[in-house]
């Protein structure tokens, strides 16, 4: 979208910079340098798109730079993705949409990581028929059991529960009763 921009004509760049809007966050955590930049439009809306119910387009741009431990060199990743929404500019400006779009992966990656790692779900080879849903749900009340319990290492106090399982049903009695 950026690069677009430069092409214009001076009357049509004003133009698209005024429907535009630019979010920026950078952050600095476990030796990675990550800086994300969203630039939303409202030009391609649903009289543009075939795609019913859009009112904004946006690009987001992650950089990430991170440095190896052994040599010190600094490697920087680009990616780039593109999103649409329903929501209005009033209802979303770049700044709530980049936010929006962050807190996204941050579910995602909380949720799906514990499944994945400490329940072993993508190792998993269980396909047939109802299965696979038996034991996502198997997976979830596991999780949520353990969340009620007020459990802080979800991988420690797994293998206690699977060797007594009464031991888990006991705890999650005597919470009921402390309530």
């Amino acid at each position: 979208m950026l690069s677009m921009m430069r092409t214009l004509p001076p009357r049509q760049r004003a133009l698209a910079k005024a429907e535009r809007q630019t979010a920026r966050s950078v952050n600095k955590g476990h030796g990675r340098l990550e800086v994300r930049t969203l630039v939303s439009s409202t030009q391609l809306d649903e009289s543009y798109l075939d795609f019913p119910g859009v009112k904004q387009t946006f690009q987001l741009t992650r950089t990430r730079t991170t440095t190896e431990r052994a040599t010190g060199a600094k490697k920087t990743t680009y990616e780039i993705v593109f999103g649409i929404t329903s929501l209005s500019r009033e209802q979303a400006n770049a700044s709530q949409l980049l936010q929006w779009v962050r807190d996204h992966w941050g579910i995602e990656n909380r949720v799906f990581y514990v499944r994945d790692q400490t329940l072993g779900e993508d190792a998993c080879r269980v396909r047939k028929r109802a299965a696979p849903i038996v034991l996502s749900t198997l997976r979830n009340l596991t999780l949520a059991v353990l969340q009620r319990l007020g459990v802080s290492n979800r991988a420690a106090q797994l293998p206690r529960f699977c060797a007594d399982p009464v031991k888990a049903l006991e705890c999650l009695d005597q919470r009921k009763s402390e309530n």
